[in-house]
């Protein structure tokens, strides 16, 4: 940890409350022991994490010791492989073959189109620039290596998926930045735009660079992101904080129909980002949308944690976020029950919440909806590359230092899946190019980063990623364990076609993880943009069906490829479901509740959202 003047401290954190060292994983109390079996001093522990902390600020928040693990893992077996490695050499052979053939066609003068061997997502080499000698030579043969690599790192027989995974997400890493694309000399759309423009393209790409620079080096958000203001263009829905805890807001948004259905809708979004994913601009803001569609909404802020809240837990979110907001909403609506709805890791949290209420015959849901979240680790996707025993010990070590997950560590594992995307294509438009995209109000959002408390954040990737103790009934929720079987109420789950967060056959296992009617949607889109899915936006469409909890088993694959396609949105087809089990409309309720504990504190979108 470090002391206010930013010194390591090697001394460990002052202790905890006494309840909260009950709730404790065991991994915060383990202690390293010598060779003579006695524990060893705290500072010598101390030491390795200080070390640790400090790499991580190097990396990004990669672990050295994973990334060697799985080269080392992948080397030993292709060495001990010779098919494999005559395989390779014939690939390498037949390749060099090929580009030679390749490149004296495009010298003939004949077209030669590069990207026969390109990835369907891969739009690098696409533009007709591409397509001229020598550039197109370039092009096949960059796509060629990486072919080449591909095969190097998978298929060896003995070599486990995680280090194979490990393996080719390195390689892919190294090779990306080889590709031509991202040099000036071997770009044909760079040379062609410094040709047309005198060099000036290289001018504002500087001026761009540097103002990343500072912008980054103050903690400022990208450029244009100014014009997305909270509580003005984006969370604007009106709307009146209700309540207040340590941890969360409860916003209630005010109705904009004469009549509303009595069972309110409470939505418990992730705390990764902040809330107003879902209340982005008037246009494309789901809470809008519903209070439209006549449903009273309830929305969690959550507050952006720091030093100081190094100890929260799962069960401080669940105790000081999800019940309060059902209490609030009942309370103030006058309802028996609500429909509470979850978004990525707040799904996960109501998927616990609600597993406890069921234990516990809490009765107060309706229904379930969970967008975009897991409650099954076993398939989360790419991700996992960073959730192994050595990752996360690196990552618990750089936490215990401040107390917290950075943001800007988060954002460096997201860009690095998607790192064509994210790094390489954004670095040529925006400095070879000199170009600027123009902002959107998701890439606001996206910059409106959070922290992730030392504590929960563990819980977060041991119990759930590394054990996936909530999907095996060893998740503990007020200190005893929760089942999803528990779970008997309607559930709407909804995928996205391109999630890498959350992937969309790890949403499907909604439909066997609990003993409730499941209706399963598969939006087209990703983690955000797919959710973000209102009416009318173009090029939107879903599958979607139900499946009685006493149904047999339906296998993924004949799943989808039996489920018609629909055009449109996702989002009125939920509302239908939800009306389906709602009450007849009445009256709207007021905005808190006078006399109670839930009354007017101030308007939306709150504090805790602007807190920084």
């Amino acid at each position: 940890m470090t002391d206010k003047r930013g010194a390591i401290q090697l001394a460990p954190a002052a202790p905890p409350s006494m309840a909260a060292q009950t709730r404790l994983p065991a991994f915060q109390s383990q202690r390293s022991c010598g060779q003579d079996g006695a524990p060893a001093p705290a500072s010598y522990g101390a030491l390795d994490r200080a070390l640790h902390a400090g790499m991580g600020r190097m990396t990004g928040g990669l672990a050295p010791s994973a990334l060697l693990g799985g080269y080392l893992h992948w080397a030993a077996h292709l060495a001990a492989s010779p098919g494999k490695q005559i395989e390779l050499a014939t690939k390498a052979v037949k390749g060099s073959v090929d580009n030679l053939v390749f490149a004296a066609n495009c010298a003939g003068g004949n077209a030669c189109d590069p990207c026969e061997r390109a990835l369907s997502q891969d739009h690098r080499f696409r533009a007709p620039e591409w397509q001229h000698f020598p550039f197109n030579v370039y092009a096949h043969s960059f796509l060629s290596a990486e072919r080449w690599w591909e095969a190097a790192t998978t298929g060896i027989r003995g070599l486990s998926k995680s280090h194979q995974d490990m393996a080719t997400f390195a390689a892919r890493q190294f090779i990306d930045v080889a590709s031509p694309s991202n040099f000036v000399l071997t770009n044909p759309q760079v040379l062609a735009r410094a040709q047309a423009e005198g060099g000036m393209n290289f001018q504002r790409g500087l001026s761009n660079l540097i103002a990343d620079w500072r912008r980054a080096d103050a903690g400022e958000r990208p450029a244009g992101c100014e014009r997305f203001k909270v509580g003005e263009t984006v969370a604007a829905t009106p709307g009146k904080v209700v309540h207040r805890t340590p941890l969360a807001e409860i916003i209630q948004y005010a109705a904009t129909t004469d009549q509303v259905k009595p069972e309110p809708i409470v939505i418990v979004p992730a705390w990764i980002m902040k809330y107003y994913i879902l209340d982005l601009s008037p246009a494309n803001s789901l809470v809008k949308f519903l209070t439209e569609q006549g449903f009273t909404v309830f929305m969690i802020s959550w507050k952006n944690p720091g030093s100081e809240d190094r100890d929260l837990g799962f069960d401080d979110y669940r105790t000081q976020g999800v019940l309060p907001a059902i209490e609030a909403a009942i309370s103030i609506t006058g309802a028996n029950k609500v429909h509470a709805a979850g978004y990525c890791l707040g799904g996960t949290l109501l998927a616990i919440t609600a597993a406890a209420m069921a234990r516990d015959h809490d009765e107060r849901l309706a229904s379930l909806c969970f967008l975009a979240a897991q409650a099954d680790f076993t398939d989360a996707g790419e991700l996992m590359l960073f959730i192994n025993e050595s990752q996360v010990a690196f990552l618990e070590d750089m936490m215990w230092e401040r107390g917290y997950l950075d943001s800007g560590q988060m954002a460096g594992a997201f860009q690095l899946l998607r790192s064509n995307d994210l790094i390489w294509s954004r670095m040529v438009h925006d400095y070879l190019m000199g170009e600027r995209s123009a902002p959107t109000d998701i890439m606001a959002w996206n910059a409106d980063a959070t922290r992730m408390p030392y504590r929960m954040h563990s819980q977060y990737l041991r119990s759930l990623f590394l054990n996936n103790d909530l999907a095996e009934g060893r998740f503990a929720a007020a200190g005893r364990p929760v089942s999803l079987h528990d779970i008997r109420v309607p559930t709407f789950a909804v995928g996205t076609e391109q999630d890498h967060i959350a992937p969309w056959r790890s949403v499907f296992k909604f439909l066997f993880l609990t003993d409730a009617d499941v209706t399963f949607v598969l939006t087209s889109g990703g983690h955000n943009a797919g959710i973000l899915s209102e009416p009318g936006h173009r090029d939107r469409h879903f599958r979607m069906t139900s499946h009685r909890h006493d149904e047999t088993f339906v296998d993924l694959t004949a799943w989808l490829a039996t489920t018609a396609i629909r055009e449109g949105s996702w989002w009125t087809a939920w509302t239908d479901w939800l009306v389906q089990r709602s009450g007849e409309p009445a009256t709207p309720p007021p905005l808190g509740r006078a006399g109670s504990k839930f009354v007017l504190l101030g308007d939306a979108p709150g504090q805790y959202v602007l807190l920084t």
